[in-house]
């Protein structure tokens, strides 16, 4: 891909704040604003194959063109169809949503329902992007997510032991 992309590395976990905010992990807060040149702009959308939201930085975007012309070649390959303006409309459809200094923002409502967000999120690092779960959904994953799920639950048990000492 064009360019060096940003890599999303760690974890954390968010219940639903004040004024109906979550939080974006500190691991993952300057990341996202470089990969946004700067600005606190969270790209997020629903994941294309799994029931969760994936998040990045602006600059993602830059490699989309690169990436559409390697999956159409793919598919030539593969003697498989390939809708190039559908393929474009998925990844490119993402919501851009500004959070502040202390990461809290604001999950579109439509995006919550694709993702069945409740009221908390689980946030994964995966390298070129962040995977953002509703914590029930995750669990739900067959056994090849267990280890995704157990870093879930020790970071639900982090939140829920800072929370009991306020």
């Amino acid at each position: 891909m064009a360019g060096a992309q940003s890599q999303y590395w760690g974890q954390g976990f968010s219940p639903r704040g004040e004024k109906n905010r979550f939080v974006l992990p500190a691991d993952f807060r300057q990341t996202v604003k470089d990969a946004s040149r700067g600005s606190r702009i969270l790209c997020l959308d629903k994941h294309a194959r799994h029931p969760c939201l994936v998040g990045f930085g602006e600059s993602r975007a830059d490699s989309f063109a690169e990436m559409l012309a390697h999956e159409e070649r793919v598919a030539i390959e593969r003697g498989e169809p390939f809708d190039i303006d559908l393929r474009a409309a998925q990844i490119s459809g993402f919501a851009r949503i500004s959070f502040d200094e202390s990461g809290r923002f604001v999950l579109p409502e439509y995006l919550g329902e694709q993702a069945q967000v409740g009221d908390a999120l689980y946030f994964h690092g995966g390298l070129h992007q962040i995977t953002i779960w509703a914590p029930d959904v995750l669990f739900a994953m067959g056994s090849e997510w267990d280890s995704v799920k157990s870093a879930c639950r020790a970071r639900m048990a982090e939140a829920s032991a800072k929370a009991a000492r306020k």
